[in-house]
């Protein structure tokens, strides 16, 4: 059998413990038992890929992850912590040892609706103070990621001018169902406001002058079409060129797979050390062409920054002509038909029996 091209992208998964208690996310009510957390000396068996997101539940729960980002570093050279900014001094205190970490805080609204959506009081104090000191510190790639469900895509907009007005990084996502958030009711049901304000989100971005920033509107035109239920614009290639891995050393395609469709583990670390012989593996081999016929649309960065990559000339056609129309003050032109790049047509299609 030939052998898989190495990934380029790998999402950790530290730990399902989390202080918060979000609305939209499970996990803290489902946590790992932190003595049979991945270690920093299983993390080692990973392959050197060009970016590595560690994530959770809270990854700052772990009280080794100075040791886990000590190896992720050996592994990329660039590497980012997903987090709710709840433990500010762990924070700073990484962030002092590892200047070149990426951070981004999860702020799903304002003062009040952020507190309201993530069960905590005091959460967006947190945070925001968390990146201001980081930014007075030098730490260069920090920034808020914010999940817009129900009633609160009008506070992503002021946090994406507030994230201007403090030149910090602002990512975007919309709620989804999946095993990993222990959620299958997670609906944008007033889908044409939150639609209306993702769309004034992309031509915000378009008038500015990073390129950065005009494929992040290709990504956010692409979570409109998510939630009003269309076909992803890109096929998912999910265990392809980025893999998760769970707490417990599994390694998945993708953390939006759901039971009533399908999932299915490509192997363990702690079982298979070498990695290798898991990628290439025919158990491998059978997730990725499940994945060819998965009949979700999600539309995550994790799983769709790669193929924009791959397929770099669908954004970049759809950029250029949208960026030229935002220089004269015309609005984007949203692209509602996927790009046909060869995807099985069964990809995406709902309509199958399960």
């Amino acid at each position: 059998m030939k052998e898989m091209p190495f990934p380029t992208d790998i999402c950790l998964i530290v730990t399902y413990r989390c202080p918060m208690q979000c609305k939209m996310c499970n996990i803290w009510n489902n946590p790992t038992i932190k003595e049979k957390e991945i270690t920093p000396e299983e993390i080692q068996r990973l392959p050197s890929v060009k970016f590595i997101n560690i994530t959770g539940g809270e990854p700052f729960v772990r009280e080794d992850l100075e040791e886990i980002v000590e190896v992720c570093f050996t592994k990329s050279p660039r590497v980012v912590i997903s987090t709710s900014g709840w433990y500010e001094e762990r924070i700073i205190h990484l962030a002092e040892k590892f200047p070149h970490i990426g951070i981004r805080i999860s702020i799903e609204g304002l003062s009040e609706k952020n507190d309201e959506l993530r069960g905590r009081p005091g959460g967006f104090d947190k945070g925001l103070r968390c990146l201001s000191k980081l930014k007075e510190m030098g730490v260069k790639d920090i920034g808020f990621g914010c999940t817009v469900s129900n009633n609160n895509s009008s506070d992503m907009l002021s946090l994406y001018r507030l994230s201007r007005e403090l030149d910090l990084e602002f990512a975007t996502a919309a709620f989804h169902n999946s095993y990993y958030f222990h959620k299958h009711d997670n609906e944008i049901t007033n889908k044409q406001e939150v639609c209306s304000n993702f769309e004034k989100l992309v031509n915000l971005q378009l008038k500015e002058n990073s390129p950065k920033s005009w494929f992040r509107a290709f990504f956010n035109m692409g979570l409109i079409n998510y939630i009003e239920g269309n076909k992803r614009l890109l096929p998912c290639e999910a265990g392809f060129v980025n893999f998760f891995v769970e707490p417990y050393g599994d390694v998945y395609p993708c953390n939006g797979l759901e039971e009533k469709y399908w999932m299915k583990s490509m192997g363990n670390i702690r079982e298979t050390p070498d990695f290798k012989e898991i990628w290439n593996s025919e158990q491998a081999r059978e997730v990725r062409e499940m994945v060819r016929k998965c009949p979700k649309n999600c539309w995550m960065v994790g799983t769709t920054s790669p193929v924009m990559k791959k397929y770099l000339p669908a954004p970049l056609t759809w950029v250029a002509k949208n960026k030229l129309r935002s220089l004269v003050g015309k609005p984007a032109v949203l692209n509602k038909n996927c790009y046909r790049v060869g995807q099985n047509p069964l990809q995406g299609d709902l309509r199958m029996e399960f």
